[in-house]
């Protein structure tokens, strides 16, 4: 008996003593476990919720030459010309004077001024841009489709995308895109037909243009532009000599 008891406790694994628990770890644990408890503050995803701005479209039955769908509908399209005194202004040549350059030597004309070529042709409210799908929201660009509508027809379909850099700058990229689809659509119109014509681009460069070498205010960085002639070089670019 005296051996058996003896040859048992002799084998039997001594047991670690569990640690004193100091107070750096229960901070440390308390910390860990609030932070698991907090719900993190997410952006939320709008790849893939979208912004919700699908366009209404009627049911078929309850469409009229009032009530059109212009989210499918091509009314209008190629019936027939514009009158002569709105072509006249909508294929007028493009004053150069009004044209801009951006930096890396793209010629544009300002959306505002498209906006008052179409005033001038059809007058304040004969034109509308009509959207035609909803908004597509990509990490750092939004695209939508858009139709322009002129006196109750059809005239162009193009889609306008406009990148930004945070979720807070969405409202104003949609707007940017709107204002891009407007300008895609004007070009079946004629309108500032000379800015995709490399003939005259290369002119109004040699005549109104200028190329300058300058350096960023912030990182320094040496690099070449283009400027109109007369034009200061503005912030965040220094000319250099």
């Amino acid at each position: 008996m005296t051996n058996n008891t003896t040859s048992n406790s002799s084998t039997t694994p001594a047991q670690t003593p569990k640690p004193i628990p100091t107070a750096a770890t229960t901070n440390s644990t308390q910390s860990n476990n609030t932070t698991a408890q907090q719900p993190q503050k997410i952006t939320p995803n709008l790849t893939t919720s979208g912004l919700h701005d699908t366009p209404p479209s009627p049911s078929p039955e309850n469409q009229t030459e009032d009530k059109i769908d212009w989210t499918r509908s091509f009314h209008g399209l190629s019936a027939e010309p514009f009158p002569k005194e709105a072509a006249d202004i909508l294929l007028a040549p493009t004053d150069p004077e009004e044209v801009e350059i951006k930096p890396d030597g793209i010629l544009y004309l300002p959306e505002i001024k498209y906006r008052r070529i179409l005033n001038r042709a059809f007058g304040p409210g004969g034109w509308g841009l009509v959207p035609r799908s909803e908004s597509i929201v990509t990490p750092k660009m939004v695209t939508r489709e858009y139709a322009l509508v002129c006196h109750g027809r059809l005239v162009s379909v193009a889609r306008g995308e406009q990148d930004y850099f945070s979720p807070d700058g969405i409202p104003t990229a949609t707007e940017g895109c709107r204002s891009n689809a407007l300008v895609r659509c004007c070009k079946d119109l004629g309108i500032a037909s000379e800015l995709w014509d490399p003939r005259w681009i290369r002119k109004y460069k040699a005549q109104y243009t200028r190329e300058a070498f300058v350096e960023h205010v912030v990182n320094k960085r040496k690099s070449k532009i283009w400027v109109r002639k007369g034009d200061e070089v503005t912030y965040p670019w220094k000319e250099t000599k």
